[in-house]
């Protein structure tokens, strides 16, 4: 079997992005596992792991990408860093017809790359294979507790990109102590179930939806909350997932019933564009809407969340929505408002720990199918372009594509 030669190029997206495909460890780790694996890291002053860390453990420096059979990045390749006819792996952002990389897509064809997506590669069933949905619950959840404390004066926590690790920010947990509020969570993948990590690891006490709706606590409780307790379709009687997946636009939110008992929500559920928002701008301004703070872990602008006007940042991370106005205030301006914190990048807050994360569902779940021959068609089923075209799955891409030369041509 013949060698292949893994590079682990530098990020060159701006803003720069701290993560990595695969840490100094898990490097040796997957050349362990792997004997017909080589691995070479290009020199790169941003990661969170320095080039020395992965010098000391035998893992070669090279700047020159060139001899790597595949390139693995985490965010959008610049177009200028693309080599030609290679096999690229990263977060591409174009499945969706992002506007701002159909430039990106175009040069994929136009250089003959095979591009596979992080996100496009799944088993079977359709379950993603590798993901940071897991820190970008942890993440938000902490910010979520953080913004709440903020508002109200409670605590104040260090924010986490300034945690040199995840346990630093687990430090912090100490401080917090809330009143008897409650905390929804919508969602049920990654994101939830890192976002449940992190208030059980508070000590705060998870309840069932029913007690959630109906009861009274001296303490404070979160409860999980699936698609099928905020969703309903008018014409059936019995909640039906397979139903709601296939056909969202036939129904309704009945989320009204828990904005009335809840405090902070925190955001962590998959939202297609067809299925209802959670509530609208005019329920944010009755009387008894009692929410006043929301981390919005999923970031869709204008989606589920109709407070989310616009994407946070790591710096800035908080802003308030004038449920009167409608408009978008300052952080903090006033107890009135609804608090937002929409980062679009949580990972990245704890990129060490996130990254650590991500290499073991490479090595678990994609590197054995660059040695079997791809069994299960799982390289092929996330493989985006090939050979300077699209594959068939991904062929409604190319008006997407072509538009990058149109665009050019008007210029």
């Amino acid at each position: 079997m013949r060698t292949i030669k893994i590079g682990i190029i530098k990020e060159g997206k701006i803003p720069v992005d701290k993560r990595v495909p695969l840490t100094p460890k898990k490097c040796v780790e997957a050349l362990q596992e792997f004997p017909e694996m080589e691995i070479a890291v290009q020199p790169s002053n941003i990661r969170s792991f320095s080039d020395a860390e992965y010098a000391e453990l035998g893992i070669p420096l090279e700047e020159d990408m060139r001899h790597c059979d595949i390139l693995l990045g985490v965010k959008e390749v610049p177009v200028e860093q693309l080599i030609p006819h290679k096999t690229f792996f990263f977060f591409s952002h174009t499945i969706k017809k992002q506007p701002h990389n159909a430039k990106l897509l175009r040069a994929i064809l136009d250089k003959h790359i095979t591009m596979i997506d992080y996100e496009t590669l799944t088993n079977a069933q359709g379950q993603r294979l590798v993901a940071f949905g897991r820190y970008a619950g942890i993440v938000g959840a902490y910010n979520g507790i953080l913004t709440y404390g903020r508002k109200w004066n409670l605590f104040s926590l260090k924010p986490a990109h300034l945690c040199h690790e995840m346990e630093d920010m687990q430090e912090e947990y100490f401080k917090v102590k809330l009143p008897p509020i409650k905390i929804a969570i919508t969602g049920g993948g990654r994101v939830a179930g890192g976002a449940m990590e992190v208030l059980d690891k508070m000590g705060i006490r998870k309840v069932s939806v029913f007690d959630y709706l109906y009861k009274q606590f001296t303490e404070p409780v979160y409860a999980q909350l699936h698609s099928g307790d905020y969703n309903t379709r008018p014409d059936v009687e019995v909640w039906d997932s397979p139903d709601f997946y296939a056909n969202p636009h036939l129904y309704k939110s009945t989320f009204r019933k828990f904005t009335r008992v809840t405090d902070l929500l925190l955001a962590c559920a998959f939202w297609d564009p067809r299925a209802p928002r959670l509530f609208t701008e005019e329920e944010a301004r009755q009387p008894d809407f009692k929410i006043n703070t929301i981390a919005d872990i999923t970031c869709d602008v204008n989606g589920s969340i109709p407070t989310t006007k616009r994407s946070s940042t790591i710096l800035e991370p908080v802003y308030d929505f004038n449920p009167k106005t409608e408009e978008l205030e300052p952080a903090y301006s006033s107890p009135e408002n609804i608090t937002v914190m929409a980062v679009d990048n949580l990972p990245c807050e704890l990129p060490r720990n996130a990254s650590r994360d991500f290499g073991r569902h490479l090595i678990d779940n994609v590197f054995p199918h660059l040695f079997n021959g791809d069994a299960e068609g799982v390289l092929e089923r996330g493989t985006i372009a090939k050979a300077g075209k699209l594959m068939p799955r991904f062929s409604y891409l190319q008006e997407y594509a072509d538009s990058a030369i149109h665009n050019q041509e008007k210029l």
